[in-house]
C-alpha cells in the first residue's frame, strides 16, 4: 500500500510539474487597447484598467466614461490570452503579465509626466497589479485600486481541489469547461450580465492548464500582499460568489494597513464596476484618488494576527 501512495505521489508530482511549464507568452509588444480620454489638460489623474480572467479591455467602458467626463484619463488593454491577443484562450505566465503591466505603466509616465497614475485591477487583474508591485517590476504609481481581486489562494483554497485541478491539468491542459450549471451570479445587473454573454471578445470555454495558472496567480498575490508600499483601495463585495470574502479579507490582512483602505459593500457582488449600485463604488474610486475620505464605509485594513 505505502509503494502504491509513494507511486501516486510521484506520479502527482510530475504531471504538476509538467502543468506548471505550459506556459504561452507573448514578445513584448503593443497590445490591443482602449482610451477614455477627458478634456480637461492635462488630466486629474491616469488610470490604468486590468481587466478580470476571461474578460478583456471593454470591461471598464461604463466606470471610464464616467471617470472621463470628471476630469480623469482611463486606459485599459487586452491582457496577453485574452481579447484580440494572438494566445487569446491560451495562459501567458504571472510574469509575462507583470511584464506587459510594467512596460505600460513606464509609457504611461512618459506620456504624461507629472500627472498622478493609478492602476486598477479587477478580479485576476487585481493579483497581476500585486505581482507586479510585490516582486519590484513595476515603476512607480501613485497607488493601486483592487476590485473583487483574485486572491483566493496559498491556505484560503481548498488543497485536495487544487491537487485534482493541477493532475487534470497536467493530464489534459487543452480541456475547456464552461462553467454552465456552478449556480453563481458574477452580479446582480441581469442586463451587463446577459451582454456580457453574448459579447464574442469574452472567453465562454476556459482551458484546465489556464484555470491552474490562474490558481498559482492567485497564491502569488498572496504572497505579495505584505510586500506592498504604495497607497492601496480594497473594494470588496459581500455578496460576492466568485471569490470568497473571506478569502479577500484574509489578503486585507496580509496587507501593511499604514498604506491600505477598503470598503466592504454590503449588496455588492463580483462585479463591482457593473453591479446595480455600480455608480456607487465609480465615486468611492474617485474618490479616494483625490484624497477624500470615503466615509462611512471606509475602514482601515488591519493587519492579520
Amino acid at each position: 500500500m505505502q509503494d502504491c501512495r509513494a507511486a501516486f505521489a510521484l506520479f502527482c508530482c510530475t504531471i504538476v510539474a509538467a502543468c506548471g511549464s505550459t506556459l504561452h507568452p507573448l514578445p513584448p509588444a503593443p497590445r490591443p487597447a482602449e482610451v477614455w480620454a477627458t478634456t480637461e489638460e492635462p488630466p486629474r489623474a491616469v488610470i490604468l484598467a486590468l481587466h478580470g480572467f476571461n474578460d478583456y479591455r471593454h470591461a471598464f467602458a461604463d466606470f471610464a466614461t464616467f471617470a472621463a467626463a470628471r476630469g480623469y484619463r482611463v486606459e485599459s488593454f487586452d491582457q496577453q490570452g485574452f481579447g484580440a491577443n494572438p494566445n487569446r484562450g491560451l495562459w501567458p505566465g504571472s510574469e509575462a503579465l507583470a511584464r506587459d503591466l510594467a512596460r505600460r505603466v513606464a509609457e504611461l509616465h512618459r506620456d504624461w509626466p507629472g500627472t498622478p497614475l493609478y492602476v486598477l485591477g479587477e478580479s485576476m487583474g487585481a493579483a497581476v497589479a500585486v505581482v507586479a508591485l510585490g516582486q519590484g517590476d513595476l515603476p512607480p504609481v501613485d497607488g493601486v485600486i483592487l476590485v473583487s481581486p483574485a486572491v483566493w489562494g496559498d491556505t484560503s483554497f481548498n488543497g485536495f481541489y487544487r491537487l485534482v485541478l493541477e493532475v487534470a491539468a497536467g493530464m489534459a491542459p487543452g480541456w475547456t469547461l464552461t462553467g454552465r450549471g456552478l449556480g453563481v451570479r458574477a452580479s446582480d445587473n441581469d442586463e451587463a450580465l446577459i451582454a456580457m454573454g453574448r459579447d464574442p471578445m469574452l472567453i465562454k470555454e476556459t482551458r484546465l492548464d489556464a484555470i491552474a495558472g490562474l490558481v498559482r496567480l492567485m497564491d502569488e498575490a498572496r504572497q505579495d500582499a505584505g510586500k506592498l508600499d504604495v497607497p492601496v483601495l480594497i473594494l470588496l463585495g459581500e455578496r460576492d460568489e466568485i471569490i470568497p470574502p473571506e478569502a479577500i479579507r484574509s489578503f486585507v490582512g496580509l496587507v501593511d494597513p499604514a498604506v491600505c483602505h477598503a470598503i466592504a459593500y454590503e449588496n455588492g457582488w463580483h462585479l463591482l464596476l457593473r453591479d446595480l449600485q455600480a455608480e456607487t463604488v465609480w465615486r468611492d474610486i474617485l474618490a479616494w484618488i483625490d484624497g477624500d475620505t470615503v466615509a462611512p464605509a471606509e475602514w482601515r485594513c488591519p493587519k492579520a494576527g
